[in-house]
């Protein structure tokens, strides 16, 4: 699997699954503490550009250096997610994945293998930050496909078991 095309794939998975959500659905929460869709979006934007592109990029510019600390649990309040636009967030994440695509794809003879030692994780490369941003990707999928489920089963009278179990 080329895990640079499976990004770009993801990126028009993203855009399908989340443009033209109604207003109410945007901000909608299954559980008070469960992310929205608006949060979700921004939590994407932040990742693709301040986890995953900078920490692949370090790893393979720097190797045998620390990255810069981070908690991307701490950006939901620090980027103030919830005040966003929604379909800015969509357009600015998915500018940012054909930003980090072109880097990608730019790059000459990458060193994969370069590593630094993380202080809970050991040995980390730069293909382990590559291998984790497309899962991070079918995570945050699986999640809004969820999502969308259990809005549907809350906005309807009928009993969706018919559907299938998750």
């Amino acid at each position: 699997m080329n895990i640079v095309e499976q990004l770009q794939k993801n990126k028009f998975v993203f855009q399908s699954l989340l443009e033209e959500a109604p207003n109410r659905f945007i901000t909608w929460r299954p559980r008070p503490n469960k992310w929205c869709l608006l949060e979700i979006i921004c939590h994407l934007y932040d990742e693709e550009q301040f986890d995953f592109r900078l920490r692949t990029q370090w790893v393979l510019e720097k190797p045998n250096q620390l990255p810069p600390p981070f908690n991307p649990l701490d950006w939901v309040k620090e980027h103030k997610y919830i005040e966003q636009e929604y379909k800015d967030m969509i357009k600015k994440f998915l500018l940012e994945r054909d930003v980090s695509i072109a880097w990608l794809k730019n790059l000459k003879n990458p060193n994969w293998e370069n590593s630094y030692m993380h202080p809970k994780l050991g040995k980390t490369t730069a293909k382990h930050y590559l291998d984790n941003w497309l899962a991070h990707d079918y995570l945050h999928i699986r999640q809004i496909i969820k999502h969308k489920f259990d809005y549907l089963n809350s906005q309807t009278n009928e009993n969706l078991r018919y559907a299938g179990v998750w």
